[in-house]
């Protein structure tokens, strides 16, 4: 084959973090495009070893979040890291999630203003530090989208449709995609023979994304107002088997890779087809974690 090849998604696990840098490296070995850290767990410590770990491969956060730390804080490890790495990384930042933002305890103001606000204040930070890398917003619906052409450098969603892509990337001019604007998506995927064990890993790992009205609000312009009603209808019944059965095989396979190696590989090769700069799996297994995920995903390209 001589598909093109995605990224992937990599996350630090407490009492694993060594072999996952080791991992990193191998990612890079193995002709991958791309490593992008997830918000949970150290991102931007996981990023500073792989700029160590690797020579070539770009990374970057997919996402950090903002009400994390002060923009100063996160614009001065961003600028260290944009050096050492020669220019490999990308700073990936996001608002996050209600339920997150309500563990957190922050006051917040409105998602739109609140990074404007924030990244203005990095780049005012950087100028004195050797500047920012490119800096790519976490996004999902219109709005967002033009926010990170006003003060960004590329858009990164995480479960999108790839039947709303369309919709979604002809909101980016085209001169800012001629000159190089970044659009990644993360992409829950299962390698499997068995396609409905794949497919029920996916569920799996999208039922707390169902969970959130930004989500289902997304789904529903994306023409799931069916399924996502049926969500709706269950979460307010406590009927977690309910929620699972609302999510039907078309919207899960518009927003996840599930099935056989070669499956899964057109599957890549149509996210890059509708406009994905970057396509990045987020590995697991139907049978195993994520030792097994990776081990699953490299055999899928190793030829």
């Amino acid at each position: 084959m001589t598909d093109r090849m995605p990224a992937l998604s990599l996350a630090e696990v407490p009492g694993r973090r060594a072999s996952t840098v080791e991992l990193a490296a191998e990612i890079e070995q193995r002709g991958f495009t791309g490593i992008y850290c997830p918000s949970f767990g150290d991102a931007m410590g996981l990023c500073l070893s792989i700029a160590h770990a690797t020579s070539t491969i770009e990374f970057g956060t997919s996402i950090q979040p903002i009400y994390l730390q002060h923009p100063s804080a996160l614009a001065t490890s961003a600028s260290y890291l944009h050096e050492v790495a020669e220019g490999r990384f990308r700073l990936g930042v996001g608002v996050t999630h209600g339920p997150v933002i309500k563990r957190l305890g922050v006051e917040t103001g409105k998602p739109l203003s609140d990074m404007r606000e924030y990244v203005g204040t990095m780049g005012k930070v950087a100028e004195h530090m050797g500047g920012l890398p490119p800096v790519v917003l976490a996004t999902l619906r219109d709005k967002m989208v033009g926010l990170s052409v006003e003060v960004g450098d590329g858009a990164v969603w995480a479960n999108a449709s790839r039947s709303r892509m369309a919709h979604s990337i002809g909101l980016i001019p085209d001169d800012r995609i001629a000159d190089g604007f970044w659009i990644g998506n993360m992409i829950p995927t299962v390698i499997d023979d068995d396609i409905d064990a794949a497919r029920a890993r996916n569920r799996k790992t999208l039922q707390g994304y169902v969970a959130l009205p930004n989500y289902r609000n997304y789904w529903i312009d994306a023409g799931y107002e069916e399924e996502m009603a049926g969500v709706a209808t269950a979460l307010e019944a406590g009927d977690k088997d309910g929620v699972m059965a609302a999510m039907s095989d078309t919207w899960l396979d518009d927003c996840t890779l599930s099935g056989p190696v070669g499956r899964v590989r057109e599957g890549v090769e149509a996210w890059f087809d509708a406009g994905v700069t970057s396509p990045i799996l987020v590995p697991s297994s139907a049978s195993g974690g994520q030792v097994k995920a990776f081990a699953e995903m490299f055999d899928a390209y190793a030829s």
